[in-house]
């Protein structure tokens, strides 16, 4: 595969077109997007964009305090947020119901939703949640035919291999959270370990309390085996691929045979690792077999710190770690680990990029989204509304106006509404700012989305992008007239022959840069010399504040 664009996206958000929806609303106030909304003209947009795969978030039952559209309640003393989190896993070997047309078809229409997806040439991933669960799995009407994590555990003893959980025995668990007025509190005797490590029957306020810890035990147990009964289910349905959440959190051993013994059967099939330790990186990816690792604490650390410090930038100097020669520090210490990275500007549990707390402003985006995107032949993923500059400023409920869009709320989001009635006019294609301010967008959404489809395409067909190598320009060029190592980055990407140069600008004003091209790169990329490309070539770029160019060189 050869640079896959991977979108991200929330079903219960995408399609959900309530106009206003109401802080802490319920699902009957505020509904919800449904699978079916994923159409066949959905998908054809996120193809012409140059998507490889869609990343579908919330998918696998969770818990929630709906009791609307074929929800189960959970207890809400322990329930993050009304609609719940995609992360507290309450059954394994379901679809969330709210999600279906018809709840009790839900596993079909989800089965119709993949079909969908792969006719539109793309691939489909899920989330694994391997580490924990919800406080209550397997009481919210288990699947039937499959086993309940926990049915067998004897919970007499804190800890044995062959049981599923982590014990308190003869200790009730206490909740940081009140319970509603009303109600009865949540019980759990004993109480369980919590999802975050938290090895204590008193959670905390920040710990997941919502979870509770899998035991794997020190060797191979009969958890393994049902976690691999999980996955081995979904492939059956035909999902192409899994973000595996919080891999750090489970032993290294049966990620490395869970990960074997499906490729054995299914060697397609490709695992993403969410993980933030960069001394493990090359184990992830060397041993246990990862396909991609998140590059959050390299990459996008890296671009977020220069981003905040050079957004309101009052000229003075920078100091060396908010510089953007961090990214050339970056790519040296990834070497060969490149092409394994999962890099991105926008995630779920990240800030938006246009959010008040980060780039502050959308058009602000092209100066990291050109290094991210355009840099190596990494993967990259995109999350829904990104490319329309959502800015996830809202105050949902549980989620507080923190710059994230919610994932634990029944919502509804305006950036995103209008993106679907441009999608579904198939304005979009016009590439034209009249033709989509005119179908719905707002004139600023309509400007970034056709500087950032534009990338996005480009990246995704370019092969020089898709295949070629890099060679960063920035060493050779610090003394060039117009060029600043701290606030400007720039590099090659050359395959066979054709040669494409980037520049990226993190000030707050525009510049010319005057940028050498040395003889090295001619000999690293294997450049044709000729009259008008030649060892000292002088390219004059000018770029715009936080702005990127890329220009074909041959």
């Amino acid at each position: 595969m050869d640079k896959p664009i991977i979108y991200q996206v929330l079903p219960r958000l995408w399609g959900n077109d309530t106009q206003r929806p109401k802080k802490n609303g319920n699902l009957g106030d505020n509904g919800t997007g449904k699978l079916s909304d994923i159409d066949t003209d959905t998908l054809e947009y996120l193809k012409w964009l140059g998507c490889s795969h869609v990343w579908y978030t919330g998918i696998i039952r969770h818990s929630t305090q709906s009791s609307e559209e074929g929800c189960i309640p959970s207890h809400p003393q322990f329930v993050k947020g009304k609609a719940g989190s995609p992360y507290a896993i309450c059954d394994y070997y379901d679809v969330n119901p709210y999600l279906a047309d018809n709840p009790s078809d839900r596993i079909s229409e989800f089965e119709q939703l993949i079909k969908r997806t792969h006719e539109a040439g793309l691939k489909v991933i899920i989330d694994f949640v391997p580490n924990h669960v919800a406080r209550d799995y397997g009481k919210t009407s288990p699947s039937e035919g499959h086993p309940v994590l926990g049915a067998e555990d004897d919970k007499t003893v804190h800890w044995k291999a062959e049981n599923d959980f982590f014990y308190y025995p003869g200790t009730e668990l206490k909740l940081p959270t009140p319970c509603p007025k009303g109600m009865e509190p949540y019980h759990e005797m004993p109480a369980m370990a919590t999802g975050n490590n938290c090895y204590s029957p008193e959670p905390g306020i920040n710990d997941w309390y919502e979870t509770v810890k899998i035991n794997y035990g020190d060797e191979h147990t009969s958890t393994w085996d049902r976690m691999l009964d999980i996955v081995d289910f979904w492939v059956s349905k035909g999902v192409d691929g899994f973000r595996c959440d919080m891999v750090e959190l489970v032993p290294v051993g049966f990620m490395t045979w869970l990960i074997n013994e499906i490729k054995k059967k299914h060697p397609s099939v490709i695992f993403i690792a969410e993980v933030y330790k960069k001394d493990l990186y090359n184990e992830y990816v060397r041993s246990v077999g990862f396909d991609y690792l998140y590059d959050k604490s390299g990459l996008y650390d890296t671009l977020r710190t220069v981003v905040e410090k050079n957004v309101d930038d009052n000229g003075m100097p920078v100091e060396l770690w908010q510089s953007a020669t961090g990214i050339t520090r970056n790519w040296q210490f990834l070497a060969d680990l490149q092409p394994y990275m999962l890099n991105f500007l926008e995630n779920h549990d990240e800030q938006r990029f246009a959010s008040d707390f980060f780039g502050k402003d959308a058009h602000n985006t092209f100066a990291p989204l050109y290094v991210s995107l355009f840099l190596n032949t990494a993967p990259f993923m995109i999350y829904f509304g990104e490319e329309v500059g959502e800015k996830g400023m809202y105050e949902e409920g549980f989620s507080g106006k923190d710059g994230r869009t919610t994932i634990f709320d029944w919502w509804s989001v305006g950036s995103v509404r209008r993106l679907r009635k441009v999608i579904r006019s198939g304005a979009y294609k016009t590439m034209d700012i009249r033709e989509l301010t005119k179908e719905g967008l707002k004139k600023e959404e309509a400007e970034v989305f056709v500087r950032f489809a534009e990338a996005i395409r480009f990246a995704s067909e370019d092969l020089a992008i898709t295949k070629g190598t890099t060679y960063d320009l920035c060493y050779c060029n610090l003394s060039s007239d117009g060029f600043d190592k701290n606030r400007h980055f720039a590099f090659l990407r050359d395959f066979e022959d054709h040669t494409v140069l980037v520049a990226a600008n993190f000030s707050n004003r525009e510049v010319t840069m005057k940028l050498v091209i040395p003889e090295h790169a001619f000999e690293w990329m294997e450049i044709p010399i000729t009259e008008e490309m030649h060892p000292g070539k002088i390219i004059e770029v000018k770029v715009g504040p936080m702005d990127g160019k890329k220009v074909v060189l041959i």
